[in-house]
């Protein structure tokens, strides 16, 4: 089986009780991106988007963000 890299936008917007609009204006990141990662329809990950993430919600631990999953 192979794997997939997982962007956990729906669970950190959910944690921290904001909008993926909120994020967007915290990160600096498009909301289109976001959305994107957010439903798995982005193939290409930037990692400076991840950093922005983290920044905007300070997260140390890029396993908040980012998981390795089984693809089915």
């Amino acid at each position: 089986m192979s794997k997939k890299i997982v962007i956990k936008i729906p669970e950190l917007t959910q944690k921290r009780d904001i909008s993926l609009r909120e994020l967007s204006r915290l990160s600096d990141i498009r909301h289109a991106a976001l959305s994107e990662l957010s439903n798995g329809k982005r193939t290409n990950i930037n990692f400076s988007h991840i950093e922005r993430i983290a920044d905007a919600l300070g997260i140390s631990d890029i396993r908040e963000i980012i998981d390795l999953v089984e693809e089915m």
